[in-house]
């Protein structure tokens, strides 16, 4: 979730994309491509896994892999785009969501899961291109526009404090991620201090998810 921090000045490299293939075959490979790649980098980091293993743990061989992406840096924006673009398909939803405040609520809780198991795999990315690559200031923009949405929703239904801005939230959640890694023996800690988190953004007597 670094990506919802302040773009470095450094000059960043283009990124290495890849091309999401259209015959079904091809599609079904990429896809548990894809997945594979999520849970192992979810497990053990983004610097710790090698391609061959994700090419094992999806079924396929080496050069599949690489038919589909080039290079290590493509396959690591393609799964971060995936996890950005599932992020916006449920904003898109809890927008349409009976009680705004529960929503909102709900999505901070996605966006926080999101950048715990997303952490390495972002430094990962910065590191190669840079924090303001065109690539990760659009994922970045695409979660900033979600946040500001649900949060305005919230608040002209008058469930959520009207001081609150959508950075507040993208920031506190970056925040908060940063201090629970901190303190790991206390399993217990990341969903209490999120649910004060949450409760000092909805205002009180507001549906909780």
């Amino acid at each position: 979730m670094d990506a919802a921090e302040p773009a470095s000045q450094a000059v960043s490299a283009p990124p290495v994309q890849a091309t999401p293939p259209k015959r079904a075959d091809a599609r079904r490979n990429y896809d548990r491509l894809l997945a594979a790649a999520a849970a192992v980098f979810a497990e053990r980091g983004a610097d710790d896994v090698s391609l061959e293993e994700i090419a094992r743990r999806a079924g396929v061989g080496i050069g599949t892999l690489y038919r589909h992406f080039p290079a290590r840096q493509a396959l690591l924006e393609a799964v971060y785009k995936d996890q950005v673009d599932g992020l916006e398909v449920l904003a898109g939803k809890l927008l349409a969501a009976e009680s705004p405040g529960a929503a909102l609520g709900e999505w901070m809780r996605a966006f926080v899961a999101f950048g715990r198991t997303k952490r390495s795999m972002s430094s990962a990315l910065v590191a190669t291109i840079g924090k303001n690559s065109e690539f990760m200031s659009a994922c970045s923009a695409t979660l900033r526009s979600c946040t500001e949405a649900l949060l305005s929703r919230a608040q002209e239904a008058g469930e959520a404090r009207r001081e609150v801005q959508g950075a507040d939230i993208m920031r506190l959640a970056h925040a908060l991620i940063m201090a629970t890694e901190l303190a790991p023996a206390d399993a217990d800690q990341p969903d209490r201090l999120l649910g004060l988190v949450v409760d000092g953004v909805l205002m009180p007597g507001a549906s909780r998810p």
